[in-house]
């Protein structure tokens, strides 16, 4: 088990490096903080801090991602509006004549 979330650390690293998202960051903690505590002994002090820094770190990443989108009046405002006249309208620029 501690190998799949050493894999899930590896792979969030891996997206961190290429998307640069911070939230990112905080996912790696809670991998890497579970893995680590799943990697103790049940009677280790520091199993309990891991433990508990892993779920500090997915509230504090459940934060971040509502603080980012916020479900205001104005959530609704960057829908897609409904199509002209139905689904038998072209999608694609008018014929040439």
């Amino acid at each position: 088990m501690v190998g799949a979330y050493v894999a899930a650390t590896v792979v969030t690293l891996i997206q961190y490096l290429r998307l640069k998202d911070r939230r990112l960051l905080l996912l790696l903690a809670l991998f890497a903080l579970q893995a680590q505590a799943l990697a103790r002994e049940w009677f280790d002090f520091w199993k309990d801090v891991c433990q508990t820094g892993a779920c500090a770190a997915g509230l504090g990443l459940l934060l971040a991602l509502t603080l980012r989108h916020p479900a205001g009046s104005d959530a609704g405002a960057h829908a897609l509006p409904p199509p002209a006249s139905g689904p038998l309208t072209p999608s694609g620029p008018p014929p040439q004549a």
